[in-house]
């Protein structure tokens, strides 16, 4: 399956809130706990202003199964070689590579920005999301426990790591 990574704009709005809000409403790999609006979307290009942003869709089909992006980890220009990355797949085309093109192709922006550090926010429920980071060269650099709360348990978060 060959993918096509798009610069994200409004006209994919609704697919990638529906991608998103299936996690939040289903899993621990969204930390909202209930569905969000979709001018919700605004958020997320407002949280990656200047940095990259797709879409993802196989070839020849208008079909969105993923978004991805990288963001500010923090705005003071002492952090500005560290980034947080994001991506979330349509649940139908979960583990079929995607997360790792996805993250192939941000990791090769992250350098062309000057990113030497790339930082992943991961819920201590959501293990498939741990596995992928560490399969791919994350390794643990911090945890908060017991943080946040959803579907009435309590979760850590892990900050997983890699240089670039």
């Amino acid at each position: 399956m060959k993918l096509v990574f798009e610069p994200i704009t409004q006209e994919y709005k609704n697919e990638v809130m529906d991608i998103f809000n299936y996690y939040a409403e289903n899993s621990f790999a969204a930390y909202p706990e209930t569905k969000l609006p979709y001018d919700y979307f605004n958020m997320f290009l407002e949280i990656a202003k200047k940095y990259p942003v797709y879409v993802i869709k196989i070839e020849g089909s208008y079909k969105v199964i993923g978004f991805c992006l990288l963001r500010s980890y923090n705005p003071i220009l002492s952090f500005k070689e560290t980034a947080e990355i994001s991506y979330f797949i349509d649940k139908d085309y979960v583990g079929q590579g995607i997360g790792k093109k996805a993250l192939c192709i941000l990791e090769k922006d992250a350098k062309n920005l000057g990113i030497r550090t790339i930082l992943a926010s991961i819920s201590s429920q959501n293990a498939a999301s741990i596995a992928f980071h560490q399969k791919n060269g994350f390794v643990e650099c911090g945890r908060m426990i017991e943080i946040g709360k959803k579907f009435g348990k309590y979760f850590d978060i892990i900050w997983m790591q890699k240089n670039i």
